[in-house]
């Protein structure tokens, strides 16, 4: 059971705790609670505070320290409160004088092997051992220091943001059990027994080099300074702190800012966050310093050719060349012959603005977002067949779920807070599925449930999917009731018949995958017959020529399972960047207004008119390939890109390069002098979560607040330099505040009806659609219907995606992320994130390196037929033989130089995770030898290879 020692709505984890109430006497008080609180709980909603050490609110009673004793009528002994059950009628009594001289005792005893020196001490007035010596009373420590103690234990400083100092450890445990409980990573153990005692990272090694992740829940969880932000040490304690969003994946953790005047000291993660309940990973938590690094962007600059020199200039100035220069381009091209990209890193406000200001004042359609690059399929598959897109359910609905299924997808690395709360589900019994070309920790659980990996061949999403479902159709394993009452019934039956082919069998398609047809079986049946399954997926899924069709495949599965509509069960696309899921509410894509409603429908686009004031073009524009396409045409000539560093994170860069080369404005608002940069006319400088109100929706639909803690270091907020421009252009943008841009949002945007900033704050978050029926958001969707109605099963043909392998090109490259890096890196890159990944590797199988000649740490060629690039190479079991893997965090790298054109056939999402390549020693004489031996030895394998994928086993 989790113990919460303070009642408030949202502190920690929630418990799980009978409905059955007790009722108790504690100090003469008469209290009742649940049905297996603990006595310190208890004590704690009456407002006694019975003195602690070892316990916490997010937790498991662990019952070490011995202050938080007390007398139980009836019982013999000092029992402790924290790992006491109430029981009905129990007296209690927590302030004796028995007890206050056992706790004296066992205070005076920690502190006589504890320096004293309090006054220098960074902990000094956050410190808990400080707290509780003067909460019972301990004056003075007998005991002396001259005989064997710990006072000389060496500190480990090998981590970049926190120190290590065993001379101040008092082995009660927090800091082992945070790392097991919350984070699920077991990193920490504590070491000897008895006065030996001591915390370990790992034998003979120190912190950087352990199996810690640098989450901070040890540091947040240490009573004393034994774990101390290197930050608080050098700056001191902070004096005030304001709540904010975390601006890196799509969890969207809460965190308390916590500042000395406008200097951030460091980042804690907030209790109070319905996403993360108090805990973070090593961005959030630490990797906050780009936001005052020396590379900030700080002033306007503009040139008129990309061969000359930036000049710097005023906001002033450079707002009106840029507007200026838009006019002339729409003078002499037309009005369609510029566009904008709008952020999934900026505020539901800022992107709001953007594609308001493309459509206003800039008169045409041509807007789009990132999420064009990842999960534009999750729009179109979910909206297809169940009427809404996005995903079904909130983050805490795992802890119900009875079988995790995890599609294309690292939780660990790429969402660490979410997949720390998978990780205590599985631990808990919950079963687990992952598909994934590439083993992931996630199948590392510790004392997980039974656990399936399924090591599909990248490119065959849709042929899984179809295999499972036809085991569950032709094994009798669907929710016949939840069909026959949810979903349309012939699509359902035209679904059916399909997937129960013959040619979808696992032992047919168990080639075609890579995949045993033996291991499909049990993952479908595993998945269908556990009362609560859940799918999560991620790019490696919306990533493909077929991204849209495996999403809607994902649906059907859970619809004909009828996985959806209550807690531990869903659709649940991870998504990447912290505002990706806002981005697309907020009408970013070319043929859609805020909140999914299509352009082209008169009555809507007639309320966008009445409210902006202005004429909208009916028609669609142009998506970021096609802009791309029309710039080298010559049709497309300017372009406003506001936070996305296109040249580096889009496919084929040499594709993306000409195309910006082509254009006679290219204007870009960031942080930093970015790839895109390179190709710039103007910049603008941007500004991060830090310096702004706003905002961001996560990836549960959970709308949470921006909230300002440091003035912007250019002097605007990003949303005020979009309207400055509208105004520029002639088009009237008047804000005072992103709460006045949100209040328009509400007004035109029906899920967002009653969503206002007053409302964020008296509730901490909502997750849309947030309406008259739904005054306080809806966390769980579906639960009685879908938003079309009955819910549409569609039909999911496989197609093989053209990239092939073949004797030129035998590998297949997919890609992904990693914990201590970010996308395109150009915040993590400038943290002390960089001592764990500091440039981006090839993972490669020890069999397809030892056919090459390739050592591990060895650079190497990896050629496609797109482009070329060298990446150093590390050898990997993770790796299936065939496939290799790499990360895109550094420019450098140049890893979408060899990325393809092929995209999703219905959004043109990129096919980032399929790309045919060679890799080859670097060395001449090497490679001479490696071709030899592989043309001699392998010619049948390669031969086989071909003709397996024009079958489509690739």
């Amino acid at each position: 059971m989790i113990e919460h020692f303070y009642p408030e709505k949202d502190y920690g984890t929630p418990a799980r705790l009978s409905e059955n109430l007790v009722t108790l006497n504690i100090d003469g008080v008469d209290i009742t609670v649940p049905e297996g609180t603990s006595v310190m709980h208890a004590a704690a909603r009456a407002d006694i505070n019975i003195p602690k050490l070892c316990a916490t609110d997010n937790m498991e009673a662990f019952g070490s320290c011995r202050l938080c004793t007390v007398e139980i009528e009836g019982r013999r002994g000092y029992p402790a409160s924290c790992t006491t059950p109430v029981e009905p009628g129990m007296v209690v009594l927590s302030q004796t004088q028995a007890l206050a001289k056992l706790r004296r005792n066992v205070m005076e005893l920690y502190i006589s092997d504890h320096p004293l020196d309090c006054l220098t001490c960074p902990a000094n007035g956050d410190c808990e051992l400080q707290d509780m010596a003067g909460a019972v009373g301990l004056r003075e420590v007998r005991y002396g220091f001259d005989g064997e103690n710990h006072l000389d234990a060496a500190k480990d400083e090998s981590n970049p943001y926190f120190s290590f100092d065993p001379s101040k450890c008092i082995a009660c445990s927090r800091c082992v059990r945070a790392c097991g409980e919350v984070q699920g990573t077991f990193a920490l153990t504590i070491e000897g027994r008895g006065f030996d005692s001591k915390v370990s990272a790992g034998k003979n090694t120190n912190f950087v080099e352990s199996d810690c992740v640098s989450c901070g829940a040890c540091v947040q969880a240490c009573p004393t300074s034994t774990l101390m932000e290197k930050s608080v040490i050098d700056h001191g304690q902070p004096e005030h702190s304001v709540i904010t969003t975390c601006a890196y994946c799509g969890v969207g953790c809460s965190f308390k800012a916590e500042m000395k005047g406008t200097q951030v000291i460091r980042m804690t993660p907030w209790k109070g966050g319905s996403a993360n309940h108090g805990h973070s990973c090593v961005k959030g938590r630490f990797a906050f310093g780009y936001a005052t690094h020396k590379d900030r962007l700080t002033k306007p600059m503009i040139r008129e050719s990309i061969d000359e020199p930036w000049n710097e200039v005023s906001w002033e100035e450079a707002i009106a060349f840029s507007a200026r220069r838009l006019r002339e381009v729409q003078e002499k091209y037309g009005r369609k012959s510029v566009g904008g990209i709008t952020s999934s890193r900026c505020t539901n406000e800022e992107t709001y603005l953007v594609q308001k200001l493309i459509r206003a004042a800039l008169g045409n359609n041509n807007t789009d977002t990132c999420a064009r690059v990842c999960h534009s399929p999750t729009g179109y598959g979910l909206k297809m067949t169940l009427g809404e897109s996005a995903g079904t359910q909130d983050f805490d609905s795992v802890m119900e779920a009875d079988c995790i299924m995890v599609i294309g997808a690292n939780p660990t690395d790429a969402h660490p807070v979410f997949g720390s709360m998978m990780r205590k589900r599985l631990r808990e019994g919950a079963s687990l599925i992952v598909a994934d070309p590439r083993e992931i920790d996630l199948l590392d659980t510790p004392h997980a449930g039974e656990g399936i990996h399924l090591p599909l061949l990248p490119g065959t999403n849709v042929a899984l999917i179809n295999a499972l479902a036809h085991v569950i159709v032709t094994e009798g394993l669907e929710d016949e009731a939840f069909v026959a009452e949810r979903c349309e019934p012939e699509d359902y039956r035209a679904w059916r018949e399909f997937v129960a082919e013959e040619r979808h069998a696992p032992e047919q398609m168990a080639d075609v995958i890579g995949v045993p047809a033996e291991a499909l079986r049990r993952a479908a049946r595993q998945y269908a017959n556990a009362g609560n399954g859940a799918i999560y997926y991620g790019l490696g899924v919306t990533e493909h020529s077929q991204g849209s069709t495996m999403v809607m495949g994902i649906a059907n599965l859970a619809m004909a399972t009828g996985n959806i509509g209550r807690p531990g069960v869903g659709v649940n696309p991870l998504r990447g960047q912290n505002n990706v899921q806002g981005s697309c509410d907020m009408g970013s894509f070319p043929h859609e207004l805020p909140g999914y409603q299509p352009v082209n429908n008169d009555q809507i686009r007639g309320r966008f008119e009445a409210a902006w004031g202005v004429s909208l073009d009916a028609e669609p524009g142009l998506r970021i390939p096609h802009m791309f396409d029309a710039a080298i045409a010559g049709e497309f000539k300017a372009m406003y890109v506001q936070g996305e560093d296109i040249a580096q994170s889009d496919p084929n860069t040499h594709h993306v390069e000409a195309a910006l080369r082509s254009l006679e404005l290219l204007i870009v608002q960031d942080l930093f002098l970015n790839e895109t940069a390179k190709f710039a006319h103007v910049i603008l400088p941007g500004s991060t979560f830090l310096e702004k109100n706003g905002t961001f929706t996560n990836a549960e639909r959970r709308i949470n607040r921006v909230r300002k803690v440091m003035p912007p270091l250019a002097g605007k907020e990003d949303w005020e330099v979009t309207m400055a421009l509208a105004n520029a252009l002639g088009y009237p943008m008047h804000y005072d505040h992103p709460s006045e841009i949100m209040d328009e949002i509400a007004s035109l945007t029906p899920s967002f009806t009653n969503v206002s900033f007053d409302k964020l704050d008296e509730l901490g978050s909502i997750q849309w659609p947030c309406n008259d029926e739904h005054p306080e958001g809806m966390p769980i969707m579906h639960g009685d219907s879908f938003p079309i109605g009955l819910g549409r099963m569609v039909v999911t043909e496989f197609i093989p995606t053209t990239e092939k392998v073949s004797e030129s090109y035998p590998l297949l490259l997919t890609t992904g992320r990693i914990l201590s890096q970010y996308n395109v890196g150009a915040q993590t890159r400038r943290t002390d994130n960089n001592v764990w990944h500091s440039e981006d590797e090839l993972e490669i199988h020890p069999h397809d390196a030892q056919l090459r000649q390739i050592a591990d740490g060895q650079p190497v060629t990896i050629a496609s037929r797109t482009g070329n690039t060298v990446l150093k190479a590390k050898l990997s079991k993770r790796m299936q033989p065939g496939v290799v893997y790499t990360t895109f965090h550094f420019p450098h790298s140049g890893a979408n130089v060899i990325t393809t054109d092929n995209s999703d056939w219905a959004t043109n999402c990129p096919e980032y995770k399929v790309t045919a390549v060679q890799v080859l020693g670097t060395d001449a004489n090497a490679l001479s030898n490696w071709q030899q031996k592989f043309y001699a030895f392998t010619r049948e394998q390669l031969d086989h290879l071909e003709a397996g994928s024009e079958q489509g086993s690739r």
